[in-house]
């Protein structure tokens, strides 16, 4: 009983706590501290709700329970996320969005491909990857790379049709100005219609982000050597050690937080000049 209510003290204090800082002047430690006292206040519930309740360890372990495993495992936790992230992950990520941002260029050159390429790509992104995944298992081995082949499945289309999309951002009246002072096709390009693209751009990049990890962890349910977040997840769900499934989970929120957050902040010093990142 002593729990639930330390539960329900903790969610009337965040709250309270929550609702004091909002009406204070916006700044960037009112920012930074409301969804900090948020997290805390869903932590202590959580760990308040599987003890006073007293739910199964094998259901929902506790916060602390999982903090202690988290630390007891840096090493295979480290391990894992050089196997999944790193090569995995960060590779297929760099390749397949590299390649979709030629393929866009090359789109936007040549505009018939636009008509023939996107149905086609519209199709293979649709495909699921739990069906995608055996097959690029089988062709490309069960080590990291036939997990960066499913990552540059999933990323492609995204950064493929933002990129296309971007480099359509410019107006007649101002590819007509750089007419005028006679700039090719390419100088158009790199002064005009890149620069205006870049929101679009880091746009498609944020969505791969978030699809990079997703695919690389799931990739690993179907085949993979005796190392990585998704194989591990998948033992372990076998093995009822449900602890060291929430720590390789909190590992890939905490990695899919930070990419995605690196990403953004990089657009923000790109693309400062664009209207949705003033003030």
């Amino acid at each position: 009983m002593g729990w639930i209510v330390f539960g329900l003290i903790a969610w009337g204090s965040g709250w309270g706590l929550n609702i004091w800082l909002s009406r204070l002047p916006r700044s960037r430690a009112t920012s930074l501290a409301v969804p900090i006292i948020f997290g805390v206040t869903i932590i202590l519930i959580w760990e308040s709700m599987v003890r006073g309740v007293g739910i199964s360890p094998v259901l929902l372990p506790a916060p602390s329970a999982i903090a202690v495993r988290f630390v007891a495992s840096t090493g295979i936790l480290w391990e894992d996320f050089v196997q999944t992230v790193l090569k995995g992950a960060l590779s297929g990520y760099i390749i397949g969005c590299g390649a979709a941002f030629v393929m866009a260029v090359v789109v936007d050159r040549f505009p018939f491909l636009k008509r023939g390429l996107l149905p086609v790509g519209n199709f293979v992104a649709a495909l699921p990857i739990i069906g995608m995944a055996p097959i690029l298992v089988m062709w490309f081995g069960f080590d990291w790379q036939s997990k960066a082949a499913v990552v540059v499945v999933m990323v492609f289309f995204p950064m493929l049709v933002n990129t296309v999309e971007g480099l359509q951002a410019t107006d007649n009246m101002q590819r007509d100005l750089m007419r005028t002072y006679a700039s090719n096709y390419w100088t158009t390009l790199l002064k005009l219609r890149l620069p205006a693209a870049m929101p679009f751009i880091f746009n498609g990049l944020k969505i791969a982000t978030t699809l990079a990890l997703i695919g690389a962890i799931v990739a690993e349910f179907f085949g993979s050597p005796i190392k990585g977040m998704g194989f591990r997840i998948s033992t372990s769900v076998g093995q009822l050690a449900l602890d060291l499934v929430w720590a390789e989970i909190v590992v890939a929120a905490i990695v899919g937080s930070a990419f995605y957050g690196g990403v953004a902040l990089l657009e923000k010093a790109v693309t400062f000049w664009h209207p949705s990142q003033r003030g």
